[in-house]
């Protein structure tokens, strides 16, 4: 670990108390940005990872920092368990749960979002040039469940995000993505994140619906082509 390491000022980032940390994460961390790995930031700030972790934690509890991101290893689940899910889901599984879950978690989002996760709700909403559409899709909808303040809406949605995405449930694309339903997506997005940031949890709610609505009708039209095309590579679902 650099025994060196600074922040901003000049001054020694170990030494730096509890809200001096708080600040200094927060300054690096701001809605426009992301943060680096634990790890990282770890090393770059000459600060303990349990230190680092404490702080980590209250400025997420607190809707002043993004959830960790999925795929570290803190999020990491046991591939035994998923295999399990995995073996009895289908796409249209994964929706439907969805759709009874995410509702709630937009109303929830209207209620209790801080100022920090609004912003990040409505930076992700719009998918940004070249970023991939899954990717794009993920960011926003894991926002808006860690909005939730939720401890549990989270891990499920990463749970369902992962069982939806497995390459043995999720639906191979026959194609690039659509820019009519990219360009439709965003703007059911825009419209969520905009309620949630008027604080109506009502409209919330129902655009979330509607939009899930609409994810549904297009997981439908793309089994059935796929059925057509190969209908024995339906059979286990």
């Amino acid at each position: 670990m650099p025994q060196d390491a600074t922040n901003p000022d000049g001054t020694d980032a170990g030494n730096l108390s509890p809200d001096a940390l708080k600040e200094l994460l927060l300054e690096m961390g701001g809605p426009d940005q992301d943060l680096p790995s634990e790890r990282q930031l770890s090393s770059d700030l000459n600060v303990p990872r349990s230190r680092l972790r404490r702080v980590l934690a209250e400025l997420r509890a607190k809707g002043d920092l993004p959830p960790a991101q999925v795929g570290r290893k803190s999020h990491r689940r046991d591939n035994s368990h998923i295999d399990d899910l995995v073996s009895v889901a289908n796409p249209t599984d994964v929706i439907e749960l969805r759709m009874i879950l995410e509702p709630q978690f937009a109303r929830l989002a209207a209620i209790r979002a801080s100022g920090n996760e609004i912003k990040r709700i409505q930076r992700h909403a719009e998918s940004r040039k070249g970023e991939d559409y899954g990717a794009a899709d993920l960011a926003f909808h894991r926002e808006l469940a860690g909005a939730s303040r939720n401890p549990l809406a989270q891990e499920l949605y990463d749970l369902l995000r992962q069982v939806g995405t497995d390459s043995r449930v999720r639906l191979a694309r026959t194609g690039p993505p659509c820019p009519k339903r990219r360009a439709e997506r965003d703007k059911e997005h825009q419209q969520i994140g905009q309620a949630v940031a008027d604080r109506d949890p009502d409209r919330a709610e129902a655009l979330m619906r509607a939009h899930l609505v609409n994810v549904r009708r297009v997981i439908e039209n793309r089994m059935q082509t796929f059925t057509a095309a190969d209908p024995a590579e339906m059979t286990r679902q």
